[in-house]
């Protein structure tokens, strides 16, 4: 005679409650892994955008509007309000994905919180993570999920994934392999975070570094730097950014869209094309100065180490210019002078 089996039905895990601060691709992107992982989003505390900023980047504001999530946009992260807010959603977890300013520890003390920081951490800790590793030269960098701290991208880390940085990627088409990144990196750690069984990785403060946040007066042009630090911050600034600068004449040239070669456009001295199509040929031999010229109608950046940049798109003054138009230019300043 068989015994009678009893199936207890096995309850579902309660759903985890969060407080989100997000902003910008990274903030867009993020929230929705949350959503779809069935993360109850209680609150999501945001920024407005800022007249004097060119907003290139998701909305925030207009997700929530659109999933029906409640938002805040606090001037002060500081302030009693928004830690009453923040107190009343009662979260389990809170996340800060690309939000702008610091939390003090009396919102930290609400809940566990995690940041996502767009560099591999150590590396690059602080303010334009992206920016300043093209403007480094880095080769690879990525996004990290760590444990928040009063201290900024000090706590332990939760999850990390890396894209490349390829020689001529700017700074912009960085930010959009770092997005990519930072959703496949929560994607990856979510169910074991909200299961709390996430792993902690240990973030060594000996390594990396930390930096400050730019301003566009660091896309000045030093010409007498080697030309690969040039081409850097050109492609650490390039637009959407405010562009790599050079001011002559009274006149403000923005660099648009520029590669670094070796030649100044196939020819040698003689006027003979080299045969290797001059990439061969050697800038100082032309005796031209540091900054920008004009050679066979073409735009260059003449560096400290004689190579040269090789400009495709140049503003003046927030107009475009031509070569021609340059040359014109070029040539009034250095008569009057």
């Amino acid at each position: 005679m068989s015994a009678n089996l009893t199936i207890v039905p096995t309850a579902p895990p309660p759903r985890r409650r969060a407080v989100v601060f997000a902003y910008h691709n990274v903030g867009v992107r993020c929230l929705k892994v949350l959503l779809a992982g069935g993360v109850d989003v209680a609150l999501v505390v945001t920024h407005e955008d800022s007249a004097d900023e060119n907003i290139w980047f998701e909305s925030v504001i207009s997700l929530c509007q659109s999933a029906g999530i409640a938002y805040v946009t606090p001037a002060d992260a500081r302030s009693p309000e928004l830690l009453e807010q923040v107190r009343a959603a009662a979260p389990d977890l809170m996340f800060s994905f690309y939000y702008r300013h610091m939390l003090p520890a009396a919102l930290l003390d609400v809940a566990p919180a995690f940041n996502m920081h767009g560099s591999l951490l150590p590396q690059f800790r602080g303010r334009a993570p992206v920016n300043w590793a093209v403007l480094h030269g880095a080769d690879v960098t990525g996004a990290t999920l760590h444990e928040m701290t009063v201290k900024p991208d000090a706590g332990a880390i939760v999850a990390q994934m890396e894209v490349p940085i390829l020689p001529d990627d700017t700074a912009f088409e960085v930010f959009g392999k770092v997005t990519v990144a930072a959703e496949q990196a929560l994607w990856r750690v979510l169910p074991a975070l909200l299961a709390g069984s996430a792993a902690r990785l240990h973030n060594d403060l000996t390594q990396g570094g930390y930096f400050g946040g730019r301003k566009p007066e660091d896309g000045r042009i030093d010409w007498s730097q080697p030309a690969q630090q040039v081409y850097n911050l050109h492609r650490a600034v390039a637009p959407p950014y405010p562009g790599a600068f050079t001011d002559v004449g009274g006149v403000r040239y923005v660099i648009g869209r520029a590669r670094l070669h070796g030649h100044y456009g196939g020819k040698h001295e003689g006027g003979q094309r080299a045969a290797d199509g001059g990439q061969t040929s050697n800038v100082v031999s032309l005796s031209l100065p540091p900054g920008l010229t004009v050679v066979d109608n073409c735009i260059f950046g003449v560096c400290g180490d004689g190579r040269m940049l090789t400009i495709s798109a140049l503003t003046a003054d927030g107009v475009a210019v031509s070569a021609e138009q340059l040359q014109t230019r070029l040539a009034a300043v250095s008569s009057a002078g």
